[in-house]
């Protein structure tokens, strides 16, 4: 079972050479400290930066560069800050190759909901709407299950959606999916995990094909 940077470690595979990435908040951020060092990736925030960097060590962080989940950050070299108007015309253009997000629950038909518990207070849905409105590759990181044990990889999702049909890949603590006409195929599980746990901590439709391998860093 991996653990939240082991997610993140995982998904940064998914990251190609000359993409432009956008991290979600929570897993996703962690994203940006394991991408290979041979290849040349630009991250963008979209509360305006593109080229963000890995989290700064402690005592050398700065208040004012910070994510769109105000964590601060680093910046690279060349990297160009701007106003969120800005960051949200890359979005909505389409300018983005990956688009990595946390998820609260995911449907077998790629749906995803991310922003809102009915009952609690929210501020607002936030960049989530445009991210998954406009991206064409979208990787969910999340938990395989709640802290009550029930699944989020789901055949619909009870949440108020997100976004609909959206969702690529989810990388989870438990699995690699990969939703495929309307389920989702198990492509990898994570080591030491068998597929029959994996079975039973997924509510969805899986596609199990062959003998499934254990994830590789």
């Amino acid at each position: 079972m991996l653990n939240k940077e082991q997610i993140a470690q995982r998904i940064a595979k998914e990251v190609k050479d000359g993409y432009y990435v956008n991290l979600g908040i929570g897993i996703p951020t962690l994203v940006a400290n394991f991408v290979r060092e041979d290849i040349e990736v630009e991250f963008q925030s979209e509360n305006g930066i593109l080229g963000m960097g890995p989290f700064p060590f402690e005592g050398e962080e700065d208040p004012d560069m910070i994510n769109a989940g105000k964590q601060t950050i680093t910046a690279l070299k060349g990297a160009s800050l701007f106003d969120s108007a800005t960051s949200f015309a890359m979005i909505r253009g389409q300018h983005v190759d990956l688009t990595i997000l946390g998820a609260m629950e995911v449907s077998q038909q790629g749906d995803i909901a991310n922003w809102k518990i009915p009952g609690k207070m929210v501020k607002g849905m936030g960049g989530a709407m445009d991210l998954v409105a406009s991206a064409e590759n979208i990787i969910v990181a999340m938990m395989h299950t709640n802290r009550a044990g029930e699944s989020k990889v789901l055949k619909e999702c009870s949440l108020p959606l997100t976004g609909v049909a959206c969702v690529k890949k989810v990388v989870s603590n438990l699995a690699v999916l990969e939703v495929v006409d309307g389920k989702f195929k198990l492509l990898e599980r994570a080591p030491g995990v068998s597929v029959a746990e994996i079975i039973a901590a997924t509510q969805g439709d899986l596609i199990i094909e062959g003998d499934i391998p254990e994830m590789k860093f």
